[in-house]
């Protein structure tokens, strides 16, 4: 089965689906339309988006917020603001404290004037969540439009009644002299304020794959696609029921003939071998590897259009070799125990988009004879950068002016789309770098996501307006005849076409500048068929969704 098929089309997909994209907010310990892009950051934000210091409550406002915090746990913020003395920048640390070291109220309340509490290290500085309302919270403008309160109710004691705390003249005028002197501190803690928004608008563009990627463990392998149920991947083999999928794959002659002239050209390999053909489809492949000599093809696919596969077996009178097979590789019991070849057609944009790979590579471990292979047995993803004014502004640019209207918060939207284009050769700016090789009959499925450095070299002057991947396909193992092909621009279209990471704000480069970027890819966590790629390259860092 082709895991690249139209899905339909990932960039038409991709722009009616507004949805997905966020959860990317870290880009170093884990990771953005913000799920369904937003979805993948923190889900996409709804009415009540305060959450609670003490526990996973949210409330429309901040007052809500305190005021909860203080019927419920007795926990007044403006009598603990003045009490510790609490500036903006204190309260950021503070917030992040208590987010991070999770606190409860008796425990905070242990802390008296004087006390020197641990939320005052500069190590509280740094965010717990970037997007936490309270970060932005003016705790001074509270302190001093706040009545001052004489009492606190701490917790209640044994009998269900509350103890209370008095403040005397004395602490009334001490907190009266503090609250002058953080007014008089105020500029500077603006400027302060000021300063460090800025540094945690660039940690949320820098680090946007910290939640999506990394805040947990990556996607746990053993195997992620084997664990769906069966309604789970409805969608994605019900989209292999449209005929016009198959056609479009099979009018691929870089693909299909490539894949006839391996098995045509290495007849040795399969003669009076045992072949199993994962993701048949319409058993084009099945058929090639049984007139190449192959004593038994085994077919499997989940998709209903196999019933049309083995109508096509029978029509070309191959059914006394051909034992075409509905469902999914996981789920189905072969009628062998061992097989010599596998072949499969699972390549998706991206190379690894759909994750057919992961069921080839099950289908690796449980069936393929020691000494056997898979085939193709070696791929590579490589990237390169493009110069395309005109294809960034027909996605981009478009929205500065839309009909006489200004649009341009869409930009930042759009370009976490990964789209899929014909990307003409002339418009490549750079060199070309391999950031990810696979060898198909030795890899793990943890391999499938990866992080890796890189480099790109001018070839000429320019503006870098995309980074632009493809993949390159090889028939090698034990072939007397090897055979590749590529999907790279400067080589005969197919239909996968090239995958374009659109930059927002292009970047001049001039001939012979090397540019260092790290590519990140991961599984997606809500749909583990599509994948969250995160980019970086010189200053700008963007998270993008396939899906």
């Amino acid at each position: 089965m082709d895991s690249s098929k139209e899905i339909p089309n990932v960039k038409t997909k991709m722009a009616s689906k507004s949805e997905e994209l966020d959860n990317f907010d870290e880009f170093e310990e884990d990771s953005d339309n913000e799920e369904e892009w937003e979805e993948e950051e923190e889900d996409i934000k709804e009415e009540e988006d305060v959450l609670c210091l003490f526990s996973q409550q949210r409330f429309s406002t901040v007052d809500e917020m305190f005021k909860h915090c203080h019927c419920v746990y007795g926990f007044d913020m403006a009598w603990a603001g003045r009490t510790w003395k609490l500036d903006s920048i204190q309260f950021i640390k503070f917030v992040n404290y208590v987010r991070t070291e999770k606190p409860s109220s008796k425990d905070l309340l242990k802390y008296k004037p004087g006390d020197i509490p641990p939320w005052t290290s500069d190590s509280y500085m740094k965010p717990h969540d970037p997007d936490d309302v309270l970060l932005q919270f003016d705790i001074e403008d509270m302190l001093e439009n706040s009545p001052l309160t004489n009492s606190i109710s701490t917790t209640q004691n044994g009998s269900g009644g509350e103890t209370n705390m008095t403040l005397s003249m004395s602490e009334y005028h001490e907190l009266c002299q503090r609250l002058k002197v953080a007014e008089e501190r105020s500029a500077k803690a603006e400027e302060q304020i000021h300063e460090l928004m800025q540094n945690m608008e660039k940690m949320r563009i820098v680090t946007k794959d910290i939640v999506m990627t990394q805040s947990q463990e990556p996607i746990k392998q053993q195997s992620v696609i084997e664990t769906l149920t069966e309604d789970e991947d409805d969608a994605y083999f019900g989209s292999y029921a449209h005929f016009s999928i198959h056609e479009e794959m099979l009018k691929d002659k870089v693909r299909t003939e490539s894949y006839r002239d391996f098995m045509y050209q290495n007849t040795d390999l399969f003669r009076d071998k045992i072949v199993l053909d994962v993701g048949c489809g319409t058993g084009i492949l099945s058929m090639f590897a049984a007139r190449s000599g192959a004593r038994q093809v085994i077919s499997v696919d989940q998709s209903d259009v196999v019933y049309q596969a083995m109508d096509i077996v029978r029509e070309n009178n191959l059914e006394d070799r051909v034992t075409v097979i509905k469902g999914r590789i996981e789920d189905v019991d072969l009628p062998v125990d061992k097989v010599d070849i596998i072949i499969s057609e699972w390549m998706g944009y991206f190379l690894l988009f759909e994750s057919m790979l992961d069921s080839v590579l099950y289908a690796r471990d449980k069936y393929l004879a020691p000494g056997g292979v898979v085939h193709p047995d070696r791929c590579n993803i490589s990237l390169v950068a493009s110069c395309d004014p005109d294809l960034h502004s027909k996605h981009v640019t478009f929205w500065d002016d839309v009909y006489g209207y200004k649009m341009t918060c869409m930009k930042s939207e759009v370009v976490k789309e990964a789209s899929v284009e014909v990307v003409k050769p002339e418009k490549i700016i750079t060199d070309a770098v391999i950031v990810k090789e696979i060898d198909v009959c030795t890899c793990r499925l943890e391999d499938l996501q990866f992080s890796k450095h890189f480099s790109l070299t001018a070839k000429e002057d320019g503006q870098i307006c995309a980074l632009v991947s493809y993949f390159d396909m090889f028939f090698d193992k034990d072939c007397t005849s090897k055979v590749s092909f590529s999907t790279g621009p400067a080589h005969t279209a197919t239909h996968w076409r090239q995958t374009v990471f659109l930059i927002e704000q292009p970047f001049s480069v001039v001939q012979g500048e090397v540019v260092q970027g790290k590519i990140n890819c991961k599984k997606s966590r809500k749909d583990p068929r599509s994948l969250v790629i995160s980019l970086t390259i010189k200053d700008f860092t963007q998270v993008y969704l396939m899906d």
